[in-house]
This record gives C-alpha cells, structure tokens and sequence, in this order.
C-alpha cells in the first residue's frame, strides 16, 4: 500500500466518527472504527452481510432500504436518537470505473450538542405554545364579536326586508342579495373559527371533529380521505384534542408530501386508551432524514402536542406501502 494509501486507511481507522462500505446488495464489505455503539454488533459481526441478516428484524428493512438509495445514487444525511444518544449520519454512492456501485456511509455521535438542540427544541415549543394562545383568542373575537355582529346584522336586514315588502319590492330584492352576501360571510367566519379554536374537539367530539377535517381535506386532495373511528367513543378531553391535532398534522403531512392517493384516519381503543393511525399509501419517507422535508415543524408538533396528553408517538414508513403515524399511551397495544 502507498504511503498516501497508508494515511488513508490510519485516518479512517483512528478517527472519531464510524465509517463503512457496503455493496450493491447492502453487504458491509468494509468497516473502519467501531460500529458496536451505534449498530450493537462487532465489526466481525457485520463483514459479508447485509443489513437484512445481521441487525434486528425491526431495524434490518430501513437500513437495507437506505443502503439501496444510496447504491442508487441519493445522499442521505440522517437524524438519529436511541435513548439518551443522537447520532449524525451520512450515506452516498461510490462510483470507482469498471467496478459495481456501491455507498459509503460515516456515523459520529453528537450527543454533546444535545443541549443547543434541546434549547432550540424548547424555543420551537414555546413558539407552538404562543401560536395555540393566539389562534384561541383569535378564534373567540371571531365567535363572539364577529359572528354574532355579523347575525344582528342579517336579523335588522330581515325587519327592514318586512317593512319595505309592499312599498319598494326592487329594494327588497337588493337586501335579499345582501342577505345572502351576508350569509356565505357568516360560514365562512364559522368554519375559519372551527379551524382556529382549539377547543372545538372538546365540544363536537373527536369522532366529528375528524369527520370535519376529512371534509375539508377532501375539497382540496385529490384522492380518498377515509374515517375510521367510533362515534360512541369517550375520551379526555385533553387527549381526544391532541389525537386531533396530531391527525391534523399528519393527514396536513399526507397531502403536501406523499403524493398519495388515499389517507385513513382511524381510532381504536385499547385497555390502556385510545390509539390514533394516520395511514397514506403514498412514496414515504425516512423520519430521520433532515433533508427530507418532512422532518420538519409537523414532526415536531405531533411530538409536542403528543407530549402535552402523556401520549406516545411514531412514524413507520417506506417507499413501497407509504406512511402510518400512529399516537397512543405508552402502554398501549
């Protein structure tokens, strides 16, 4: 090896962060630095395998996957957490002349920065939090001030309409036009209050309020939106809310990234509570992907909005069946 080729290798080897190689097939050819930390198996254990053998069945089918869209040509460049360590990595193609493609890929931990993440977490939350403060206050002057104004108005046009009926029927004709001005005003004042508040679900139930939503996503999508969910269901307040707003979220997610052509809110409840799925049969996505588009403040909100009523949440999701985001208690099934 020449001393360039020497270098190289010392380099790859001492260095802080995990690399590694793999073939067409997703097969680790090469490992340079310790991937127990990361992947939970010695090097030994990974050489001449693919990701499908030699890591955990859960885990096994996205790495293959990442390893094939690498191979392929795309550069990923992934968020990771396990526990109480985040981990940075990056996967792109390896192109040598005459030889089969393969990827490469570097892991390094970054748990350290953790503490500019959370304090930037935590500012992306309070932000969320002021936004819920506004959007109510904003949805109550529209209910209170506006609405009912806007319902004084037509009931006054209704008595003048009374009073000119036999002395100026062309008159009466043009407050009947304001009347139905008036009225397409008042629905739209109604349904943009609904969307604001967020307390609608506490008064309509989750079951019409979900209901409400696929009506309104379903004016603008292309595809079918279906709901699944038991009318008759009871839940806390504070949860059936944030099981809302996560399928807000994630059905909001569904349509502007997917490009899925059907979506199906469903909730089922468990000895432990409630479960919420959000399914779309659209081209997925990678959840810990940052460069994704995804991975963004929608992730983010159903976390928090998950966080607020004790509730777990997950995204499972691939290239050929879509997307599932599911939110639930911890220990539910």
């Amino acid at each position: 090896m020449s001393d360039a080729g020497c270098i190289a290798d010392a380099f790859l080897r001492q260095s802080l962060s995990c690399h590694w190689v793999v073939d067409a097939e997703g097969r680790f050819e090469h490992i340079y630095g310790d991937p127990r930390a990361f992947f939970g198996r010695p090097a030994e254990a990974l050489l001449g395998r693919t990701a499908q053998q030699a890591l955990e069945p859960q885990v096994a089918g996205v790495w293959q996957e990442r390893f094939s869209r690498a191979v392929d040509g795309e550069m990923l460049m992934l968020l990771e957490r396990r526990g109480g360590a985040s981990w940075y990595l990056g996967l792109f193609p390896i192109r040598l002349p005459g030889q089969p493609s393969r990827a490469g890929a570097t892991v390094k931990e970054i748990t350290s920065w953790s503490a500019a993440q959370q304090e930037l977490r935590s500012r992306v939350l309070s932000a969320l939090g002021a936004q819920e403060f506004e959007r109510r206050m904003v949805a109550k002057f529209l209910h209170d001030k506006v609405g009912q104004n806007l319902t004084a108005m037509g009931l006054q046009l209704d008595l003048v309409r009374m009073d000119l009926e036999s002395m100026a029927p062309a008159t009466v004709s043009r407050v009947t036009d304001i009347q139905k001005l008036l009225e397409g005003m008042m629905q739209e004042v109604r349904e943009y209050s609904y969307e604001l508040n967020p307390s609608t679900v506490e008064r309509a139930g989750l079951r019409s309020a979900l209901d409400r939503l696929a009506a309104h996503i379903r004016g603008r999508f292309a595809g079918t939106v279906r709901v699944n969910a038991d009318p008759s269901l009871k839940l806390d307040p504070k949860i059936a809310s944030a099981l809302y707003k996560i399928a807000q979220e994630a059905v909001e997610n569904a349509v502007q990234h997917s490009a899925c052509s059907a979506i199906e809110i469903a909730v089922k409840s468990t000895k432990a509570g409630p479960v919420l799925e959000v399914r779309d049969n659209g081209r997925g996505f990678d959840p810990a992907d940052v460069l994704g588009g995804r991975r963004g403040l929608g992730i983010l909100s159903m976390e928090h909005y998950a966080a607020q009523a004790g509730l777990d949440v997950s995204i499972r999701s691939n290239r050929e069946t879509g997307a599932v985001v599911r939110a639930a208690a911890p220990e539910a099934d």
